[in-house]
């Protein structure tokens, strides 16, 4: 009987790579000169991870900083808005999420991940597909909590993904996050009246 991976070992190897990976993006990522790097042997990732999508795929989720797991557990504790400044207020705290210092190392690499499952679905499946989805899907449910018909309610959610995503790219290459932050908050101050009158 073939032993099991030891669950700390393979921890500490995740942590490693996920360094490796923001560094270096996955470009041409290969598992030897990956294994190189780490000390060890692109056969014992194998036997760690499988493949390399599926490693990929691991190192991702790991980041405990990323906005979505951050704001479910936010939305748990504090429960959903309630009125349209609640809105505002969980919308505010969504940028500054993605537009923490300590993430934007990192989000280079989503973002190559993302472009790289329109490309080739093959390797890491439709991870921007879901990843719009599943946004678009949360911010709808808050904005029918506050009363925001369905209709409205889908298409702010789908406004306000898209925004959000956009205005990432350019902060992202001339690091104006300051612009940034500005064009996101005269979009909100464009939704919020909407969200208001919904009540």
């Amino acid at each position: 009987m073939p032993r099991p991976p030891d669950l700390a070992k393979r921890r500490e190897l995740l942590e490693r790579i996920y360094d490796y990976v923001v560094r270096n993006g996955l470009s041409g990522l290969s598992l030897r000169p990956l294994a190189e790097e780490l000390g060890t042997s692109d056969r014992m990732l194998l036997y760690y991870f499988g493949t390399k999508e599926r490693l990929i795929a691991e190192v991702l989720a790991m980041d405990d900083r990323r906005p979505m797991p951050r704001v479910r557990d936010r939305l748990k504790t504090a429960g959903p808005p309630e009125d349209a400044a609640g809105m505002r207020r969980l919308m505010e705290e969504v940028w500054q999420l993605f537009t923490d210092p300590d993430l934007r190392a990192s989000f280079p690499l989503h973002l190559e991940v993302m472009s790289d499952s329109l490309l080739h679905p093959e390797r890491y499946g439709p991870v921007l597909k879901d990843i719009v989805a599943q946004w678009t899907d949360l911010l709808t449910s808050a904005l029918l909590g506050t009363g925001v018909p369905e209709d409205r309610a889908r298409s702010h959610a789908t406004l306000l993904v898209g925004a959000i995503f956009g205005l990432l790219l350019a902060p992202l290459t001339n690091g104006r996050w300051d612009d940034a932050t500005a064009a996101y908050h005269d979009l909100l101050d464009c939704l919020e009246p909407a969200w208001r009158a919904a009540r």
